[in-house]
């Protein structure tokens, strides 16, 4: 199973890649293989504003839904639109094209609050 080093995580499995004040944010491998196959993924609008922690979507399995939780607070600047045709790419590429959303952080110090990648491992274990 892979947790790259270059990544944060929270406890709630998700993932979160910044680059500036942007941040990438997707499921962990860890949460798409307890999961099982993706059929869908319910993402919010551009535009919309979250908190830390907050429900900012869901992923639906064969048997069953999981919400999304927000790793930090911030404002959703763009939805990977190849999921609406290529749920599934959530399973395959967790850490490449199966991005849910990309957002302009809001606080970037929340970013502390998260996990590193052997934290995470440690947690899922």
């Amino acid at each position: 199973m892979e947790f790259p080093n270059d990544l944060k995580y929270s406890k709630e499995h998700t993932w979160i890649s910044i680059q500036d004040n942007t941040g990438t944010i997707g499921i962990t491998e860890f949460a798409q293989s307890e999961l099982g196959e993706i059929v869908y993924a319910n993402l919010p609008n551009i535009g919309y504003s979250f908190q830390q922690d907050e429900v900012f979507g869901s992923v639906e399995a064969v048997k069953t839904v999981s919400d999304l939780f927000m790793p930090v607070s911030g404002k959703i600047i763009e939805t990977n639109q190849l999921l609406l045709e290529e749920p599934t790419l959530i399973n395959s590429e967790s850490f490449g094209n199966g991005w849910l959303i990309k957002i302009e952080i809001k606080d970037i110090t929340e970013l502390e609050k998260l996990l590193t990648s052997n934290q995470y491992r440690e947690l899922t274990n």
